[in-house]
């Protein structure tokens, strides 16, 4: 009895292990371009405060009422700040400073700074500095006096970069090694603010340049509380489910059940539907018990979505039009384009919230902690149609009337309009949706008139993909590849050149920001060589206009564009000369081959045999460079490198051939095979192949071998995959295989091309699994990292880049294979 009751307890586990759902780091639920990009990250809807991919919170708010008891669905409530001491993102303030050690008690309030010098923060390096500092250390007072020193909780507002130590009336009230590019809130011990004086209080503060820039702002806030006594149910979470371009939560709510859906639209057959700045809330509510109820909805959006930081000045209005009831918000400033980097938000153009007008339907603008107070008082909200401030909140009450056994639905409607996209070579480009003079509005009332059909069309797509990624690799690869999806389009921009050529521009997400950056191109290409290879035209055409146009006079493509969304030229310190040529050549070879001709290669054939002729000569053995995975350092004889540029030599031989030119083709296609012959040789570690030629007891992930069967080139035999997979599945560790024997961390997307190189389902699974254990068990909580420690599960850098969309390869693989049989 023991035996057989331990046989059905493993079984059942067995069916809870294969029927495991997977837990998203984070959840997307508005995901159009890097900036219209808002997550839920956390297990529960409800649990959070909704967030910009780069963790800055971008509050949105769902509550519902039932029978007047309300829950809340979405966000939390955020806690929001009273000024003490202003920052200078507030107002302008004045310091005592000075750039020499001070001697003696120099925190303490009674010290004598009367030596110092005096400035007006932000202390800064760049051209945004109150004060000028470049030196390496700084020493800061700042003395203020208190009109009430009852504070029940007391927070150092701070921005620092690099390393900073804190004190109040000379107690350390923080320390800390590193920077920070936004404004942190640390709350101070309760004996330090029991200390605190009428007059003559001292912040001080020490900080040191340890690399890169300069940044110092110090102030203090406490916490508006005048919303904390209200009482709000949590709705319970029944259920998430993520698809490709949905995410889609349940509730228990009391006595009704409550549906929430955000859909963006993210069908790249459809551009002018792919790039319409407009996602989906859709929500039904149904009575459990059969009995009617009557029920309210509220929907609250921050206009913290159209600002880069809380303290800038935002305009709302209310409007109806097109028969919806419109929000709109956005900075009073409008700095169009002004701010390009990584950690940035957009602050120009407008956030916009509508839904279906209605006698059923209230709008109205408020303060950040008043937003839902006329909802959870039956009052009415303010009918102000224009309002200027800070924190200001965007409110939709919607009535849904009696409800009972049978669903009422409702959609909301989330948008953007960024007026210009990008600056490309010094013409602001507005974004693709705008190019034949469609307003925003008009964008909205399209969205709503097609909402059903663009839903049909989403779970149709939604369930094809699910179905095709199951058949090429298992439950948990479509898994990925449905997490992977919408981060992976949504990190682009869709805009037309002045030529009229399509731009599908990336940004290269907390790495460093760059526009348009070839080594993303070429890991995000399964994704969209799937789907449409117009897209990934729309990644090369500005690379080629670099060079085409004489700006980039190199022989081979430069790394990047510029720093997004500014694409002016190259930005990046160092080229990847290597890296770039056989990058751009492969993928050119990929879209010939989806598309079924190498039309696009013609139009760039002169750029493309300058390219690979210097890849013929310098790019089989590199020199001390840099690759795609740059942050491993440089490298010379990087025997991955080399399998890129004989692919592409192999690649660009294929291309002469579908051109007509057989004497190329032969030659590029024999001079890749011979370099194959020769590289096996160099690369031979005994039971693998090593990182570098000759460099015995190193080993490495040899992704770029992937499109040597994608492409059917066939340049090296099968013996080196079998030998190279057999070889990575003795160096795993519990999140997966590293990217090679120098460090713990891997990149998933490599991983997962490396993945296809098996040629058996259980060593494909092998590889993928502890992928989708890393996703389903990070800490990091935020969009995808897709570079990690497989120790830890840690992420070591990198958040809601577009190369996730390399994890499309083994189905990119399936799908060719499925071509040819047919």
């Amino acid at each position: 009895m023991k035996i057989y009751m331990s046989i059905l307890a493993a079984a059942f586990a067995v069916i809870n292990i294969n029927a495991q759902e997977l837990r998203a780091p984070a959840y997307p639920l508005i995901t159009h371009t890097p900036y219209q990009s808002v997550w839920s990250a956390g297990n529960e809807l409800n649990g959070v405060a909704t967030q910009h991919w780069t963790a800055t919170e971008q509050s949105l708010t769902g509550l519902i009422k039932v029978d007047n008891e309300v829950y809340r669905f979405l966000g939390v409530e955020s806690t929001t700040y009273k000024t003490v001491m202003p920052t200078a993102d507030e107002e302008n303030y004045t310091v005592k400073y000075t750039e020499e050690r001070p001697s003696g008690n120099w925190n303490n309030a009674d010290f004598n700074d009367a030596a110092w010098k005096s400035g007006k923060a932000p202390f800064t390096d760049d051209a945004n500095a109150k004060t000028s500092w470049k030196s390496k250390n700084l020493w800061t007072r700042r003395t203020f006096d208190l009109a009430d020193k009852n504070f029940d909780k007391l927070y150092l507002k701070l921005r620092h970069d690099d390393d900073v130590e804190v004190y109040l009336n000379g107690e350390k009230i923080y320390d800390f090694k590193g920077w920070k590019h936004e404004y942190k809130y640390i709350a101070i011990d309760k004996a330090i603010i029991a200390k605190l004086k009428a007059k003559n209080n001292v912040l001080a503060v020490h900080i040191e340049n340890t690399a890169g820039g300069q940044w110092l702002d110090a102030g203090l806030v406490t916490e508006d509380a005048s919303m904390k006594s209200v009482n709000i149910l949590e709705a319970k979470q029944t259920g998430v489910t993520l698809e490709a371009t949905s995410t889609k939560y349940t509730f228990d709510c009391g006595k009704a059940q409550l549906k929430v859906t955000f859909t963006s639209p993210l069908l790249m057959d459809d551009l002018k539907l792919l790039s319409r700045p407009v996602s989906y809330i859709w929500v039904a509510v149904s009575a459990k018990d059969g009995k009617e109820h009557k029920v309210q909805v509220y929907l609250g959006a921050s206009g913290s979505l159209a600002v880069n930081t809380p303290a800038q000045e935002v305009e709302a209005w209310r409007y109806s039009q097109n028969n919806l009831a419109i929000l709109k918000a956005g900075t009073t400033e409008q700095p169009v384009l002004q701010k390009k980097g990584d950690d940035v938000r957009i602050d120009w153009g407008y956030a916009y919230v509508a839904t279906p007008n209605s006698k059923n339907v209230k709008q109205y603008i408020s303060a950040a902690n008043k937003g839902f107070e006329p909802f959870l008082k039956n009052t009415e909200g303010s009918k102000v149609d224009n309002q200027k401030g800070t924190n200001l909140y965007l409110n939709t009450i919607v009535d849904l009337g009696t409800v009972g056994k049978k669903e009422t639905q409702q959609v909301f409607l989330m948008g953007y309009d960024e007026l210009f996209a990008v600056n490309y070579f010094g013409t602001n480009l507005k974004p693709w949706w705008k190019k034949d003079g469609a307003t925003i509005e008009q964008a909205l009332s399209e969205a709503n008139t097609d909402y059903k059909k663009v839903l049909q069309k989403t779970d149709a797509f939604d369930a094809q993909l699910k179905s095709d990624a199951t058949k090429a690799g298992g439950k948990k690869y479509a898994d990925l590849c449905i997490l992977a999806y919408r981060q992976a389009i949504a990190a682009h921009s869709i805009t037309q050149a002045p030529n009229g050529e399509i731009l599908f521009l990336s940004k290269e997400n907390h790495s460093n920001g760059s526009i348009n950056t070839v080594d993303l191109t070429y890991p995000s290409a399964p994704l969209f060589l799937l789907y449409n290879p117009k897209l990934m035209e729309g990644m090369l055409n500005g690379i080629f206009y670099y060079s085409e146009s004489g700006k980039w006079k190199k022989p081979f493509p430069a790394h990047d564009l510029g720093t997004y969304p500014i694409a002016t030229g190259q930005t990046y310190g160092e080229d990847m000369p290597v890296e770039e040529a056989g990058n751009a050549i492969i993928v050119v070879a990929a879209i010939a081959q989806q598309e079924g001709n190498a039309d696009y290669a013609k139009k760039h054939w002169a750029t493309l045999t300058e390219w690979v002729n210097y890849l013929k000569k310098s790019g089989f053995d590199p020199g001390n460079q840099l690759s795609t995975d740059d942050f491993a350092g440089h490298l010379a004889r990087n025997a991955n490198l080399s399998v890129k540029a004989i692919e592409a030599l192999a690649a660009y031989g294929k291309l002469a051939g579908m051109l007509g030119d057989k004497k190329t083709e032969k030659e590029f296609i024999d001079a890749s095979k011979e370099m194959a012959v020769k590289w096996m040789e160099l690369a031979k570690d005994g039971d693998h192949y090593s990182l570098a030629f000759q460099s015995k007891g190193t080993w490495s992930q040899k992704y770029n071998l992937a499109w040597d069967r994608i492409l059917n080139l066939n340049v090296f035999p099968e013996s080196v995959m079998k030998t190279e997979i057999a070889y990575y599945l003795t160096k795993q560790n519990k999140y997966g295989l590293p990217l090679d024997s120098r460090e713990n961390y891997t990149k998933s997307d490599w991983v997962i091309w490396t993945a296809s190189l098996t040629d058996n389902k259980k060593d494909f699974d092998a590889l993928i699994n502890p992928m989708w254990d890393y996703a389903n068990e990070t800490s990091n909580r935020m969009a995808l990292s897709d570079w990690h420690n497989t120790v830890t599960a840690n992420k070591m850098n990198f958040t809601a880049r577009s190369v996730v969309g390399g994890y499309f390869l083994p189905l990119l693989k399936w799908k060719s294979a499925q071509s040819i049989k047919k």
